[in-house]
């Protein structure tokens, strides 16, 4: 049984949920999350079910440790956690969706204490070899609240019995269990080299529930690497015109020609 717990999402494009406490009651969360709690609140680092479990979420690029952070004072303690980029926070009423949810890998923020928080798998490797993030899945399971994270803006649909929707694999946070999720192959060579839209896209099958985000941090991420360098370029190339190149890579301190 999860404790129940209140919360408060503050912000616009860069949220915080902020957690109420009575006494005794905790709240789970992956390591790195917590922005600020107050007096009386202790923090209990495990493996969040024993050592299978943790080295499940290690071997996949999760922190080994779930951390609880339990009230022990008198009446109501708060804690809150930070979004880790640009989105929104999705709350998550397991007790209304079947007591369990599957979310991408890194979409899971924290969790009433009671919840269980594993790993889940697609029911086919190649999911894992060419569907980018799609291979790897958490579990929420229990009947408590449970809060992801989601890039940019928060699409939420909902699919009825054999109704279709084909998705890129890191726009998809998260959807119910009743919903078949697939990798389809995009068939053509110039769709693959030239559509820009890689050559795999992850086909939802309802009747559940499926939110989508606008913006995958992986997106986020190679554009601003992109932007970084395209930016060391053009300062190198700026540099006294012409034999640009060659003067910025000394003041770079690029010596090797």
């Amino acid at each position: 049984m999860a404790d129940v717990i209140d919360y408060n999402i503050q912000g616009d494009d860069m949220q915080l949920v902020e957690i109420e406490l009575d006494p005794g009651e905790g709240v789970r969360a992956e390591a790195g999350a917590m922005m600020y709690m107050e007096e009386h609140i202790e923090m209990q680092t495990s493996s969040g079910g024993g050592l299978f479990k943790g080295f499940k979420r290690m071997l996949t690029g999760e922190s080994f440790f779930i951390t609880t952070f339990l009230f022990n004072g008198k009446g109501k303690g708060h804690v809150a956690f930070g979004a880790p980029y640009p989105g929104k926070i999705i709350p998550l009423d397991l007790s209304r969706v079947g007591g369990r949810f599957l979310c991408q890998k890194d979409a899971f923020l924290c969790a009433a204490r009671g919840v269980e928080i594993d790993i889940a798998f697609t029911k086919k490797i190649g999911a894992g070899l060419f569907g980018g993030e799609g291979f790897i899945l958490q579990k929420l399971e229990g009947n408590g609240m449970a809060f992801i994270h989601a890039g940019g803006t928060i699409i939420k649909k909902e699919l009825g019995p054999m109704e279709r929707l084909k998705v890129d694999t890191g726009c998809l946070v998260a959807f119910a269990p009743s919903v078949q999720y697939d990798i389809q192959f995009i068939g053509g060579f110039k769709n693959a080299l030239f559509g820009g839209e890689g050559m795999f896209l992850a086909e939802l099958t309802g009747p559940g529930t499926v939110y989508l985000q606008s913006l995958p941090f992986s997106r986020l991420a190679d554009r601003i690497f992109a932007a970084s360098r395209f930016q060391q370029r053009g300062e190198q190339k700026g540099v006294a015109g012409i034999g640009g190149d060659i003067l910025g890579g000394l003041l770079g301190g690029d010596r090797n020609f």
